[in-house]
């Protein structure tokens, strides 16, 4: 039984995204062939980009699959947010690995966020970041437009510490 909090599990791998979310899309080429496209995607569904980028992530396995429970957070000491998330969809695939994962209760938002790398037939590795959400608790609300930028800057960095990561394998 799944305890996300939004009807629309899954709209981030086929898409349309749903209407009344902000929407993010970000894209950003990290590498160049096999090698460190496999390595992104180790990088990606093992956790090690988002703790690289500086968040803390607790999982029931140590690699993303539907149904496994994620904590991610953020902050300094004892002033962190905690995201509980659950992945809802994977991609193991000759091109294409990455997830997503959907919000359960006590997340700060409702909706859906994914990370993909795809291999593209000129050999580029391609990153993808792809979300919907809208605030579910008082200070998401509060901090109101502040809340897209954050997650823009964030799929920024992730695309940049992915880009370090594969570029040492």
């Amino acid at each position: 039984m799944s305890t996300l909090t939004y009807p629309e599990a899954g709209a981030t791998r086929l898409g349309p995204l749903p209407e009344g979310y902000n929407h993010l899309h970000h894209r950003a080429a990290v590498g160049r062939g096999r090698a460190q496209f496999e390595a992104a995607g180790a990088a990606i569904t093992e956790w090690r980009m988002h703790r690289a980028a500086g968040a803390g992530v607790k999982s029931s396995a140590p690699r993303a699959d539907p149904r496994v429970a994620v904590e991610v957070s953020a902050g300094v000491g004892r002033i962190r947010v905690r995201a509980l998330c659950e992945i809802v969809w994977t991609a193991y695939e000759n091109d294409r690995i990455g997830f997503a994962y959907g919000t359960r209760a006590r997340h700060p938002e409702r909706g859906e966020e994914s990370f993909v790398v795809e291999l593209a037939d000129d050999g580029t590795v391609w990153f993808t970041v792809t979300a919907f959400s809208r605030p579910a608790c008082w200070y998401a609300r509060l901090a109101g437009p502040l809340v897209p930028l954050a997650q823009h800057w964030y799929a920024r960095r992730l695309g940049k510490v992915l880009r370090r990561i594969v570029s040492a394998a």
